[in-house]
């Protein structure tokens, strides 16, 4: 089993200084892909999705195969070991043992953080239920901070559904940590934010406002 701090299953996880380190490398591979090309030179990256997925599954496939490793896996379940009843302690055992680090996509809030208990490689969330997706995040403050400079001191528009999004739910975890960025939170009143995130917001003493139209944010 790996620890927390080699997996990457809740942002939160990892002190802000990670998280800029990694945003930095991110910046440094996109400018420069060819001095990266190599990095990965024989290693084995397992994509393990249990639920239908074409831009997250690509894009790991994608990066993987540019930093010069090889992927296995599968994009659905009724085509693995999983239709037979094997279940996720099992399956993750297993794969992981083929490769040098594991992505998994699941349905189900907390899987990814199951999934680690018996892995025996670095597990990465992918996204699980409603509940996290730190990559992405990861990827949406790179592009904060290549465009705007910086990741503190903004005003930040969420709109949609902000009660299933995990994508949102991410954001506006890590966001928090960051000082003086202000939320508007733009939803139905059937979709809005789900009240531990914006406890997340309060404890963080992070400003935000929630409305029920794009009219009322602007």
């Amino acid at each position: 089993m790996t620890s927390d701090y080699n997996n990457l299953i809740d942002l939160n996880d990892h002190p802000i200084e990670w998280w800029d380190k990694i945003i930095s490398l991110g910046a440094k591979i996109a400018d420069n892909p060819q001095d990266y090309a190599h990095r990965c030179d024989g290693r084995i990256m397992a994509t393990l999705f249990y639920e239908p997925s074409t831009r997250t599954q690509m894009s790991f496939q994608t990066a993987m195969l540019r930093l010069g490793g090889t992927i296995i896996g599968f994009d659905n379940p009724a085509t693995s070991s999983v239709a037979k009843g094997e279940n996720l302690k099992d399956t993750t055992k297993i794969v992981s043992s083929y490769a040098d680090i594991m992505v998994m996509r699941h349905p189900s809030e907390g899987s990814a953080k199951a999934a680690a208990l018996t892995a025996e490689c670095p597990i990465i969330n992918a996204g699980d239920g409603g509940h996290l997706h730190p990559t992405q995040t990861l990827t949406d403050m790179l592009t904060l901070s290549k465009e705007k400079g910086r990741i503190d001191n903004l005003t930040i528009g969420l709109c949609g559904d902000l009660k299933n999004g995990r994508t949102v739910h991410s954001m506006v975890k890590a966001l928090s940590c960051y000082k003086n960025n202000k939320f508007v939170l733009i939803s139905t009143k059937e979709l809005k934010i789900p009240s531990y995130i914006k406890d997340i917001l309060i404890a963080s003493n992070s400003h935000f406002t929630e409305v029920t139209s794009i009219e009322e944010a602007i």
